[in-house]
């Protein structure tokens, strides 16, 4: 099977949907953001930012019912509805206020791969936690049959900060949630990289127990 080539990042198409809509509003064209009904709009199934920081999102609701969605979200069309692109923490919390409609700008991207967008995107924005960035680099590398290095020259990431990220997949699934909850750092686990399964169950335990540094791990 031939290896598929990553195209363009999400980043740089939503910076130039970005110069666009500055460019209209300048001109004084507002017709291209479109109030559209939340209920119309489905998110992204590939976007791998699985937690939201539900404090954050009510604050940025009450920012919202103060002082407006000063900038839009991104849609693409899709079976007669939306999908969201970008701005999924703005959608989640103007669905909080119970409104009913959301400002977005409708983007021209369907020859783009959702789930490569969605990968980059994230990997660009650098918001996802450790275990939810490493599925992304996996499921990049699968996807496009690529190695480390190549990834690497793509996402600008060293090679060596790729691969201490993916080691963290070989933790068990308890410790891989204890880092989703914030629980245990990026910098205990690739401590505990390589242990057994039982001493790295002992190491974890201690750990969060005794409440431990990266330092005292180290020594543990």
């Amino acid at each position: 099977m031939a290896k598929r080539s990553l195209g363009r990042g999400l980043g740089a198409i939503l910076e130039d949907v970005e110069l666009a809509y500055k460019a209209e509003l300048n001109e004084g064209n507002s017709d291209i953001v479109k109030d559209i009904d939340l209920d119309l709009i489905v998110e992204n199934p590939y976007q791998p930012r699985k937690n939201f920081d539900e404090t954050a999102l009510r604050e940025l609701s009450e920012s919202i019912k103060r002082h407006g969605l000063i900038q839009p979200i991104i849609v693409i069309e899709k079976d007669g509805g939306y999908m969201l692109i970008a701005g999924e923490r703005r959608f989640r919390a103007t669905k909080l206020l119970g409104e009913n409609k959301i400002k977005a700008i409708v983007a021209d991207i369907e020859s783009q791969s959702l789930r490569e967008l969605a990968l980059i995107e994230n990997i660009q924005r650098e918001d996802l936690n450790p275990i939810e960035l490493a599925n992304s680099y996996k499921e990049l590398i699968d996807e496009y049959k690529i190695t480390q290095d190549g990834l690497a020259n793509i996402i600008h990431k060293s090679r060596v900060q790729i691969t201490n990220t993916m080691r963290l997949l070989s933790l068990s699934a308890v410790t891989q949630e204890y880092i989703k909850e914030g629980k245990l750092t990026q910098g205990h686990a690739k401590v505990i990289v390589g242990l057994d399964p039982n001493d790295e169950k002992t190491a974890v335990d201690t750990i969060i127990g005794q409440r431990l540094s990266v330092r005292e791990t180290e020594n543990l």
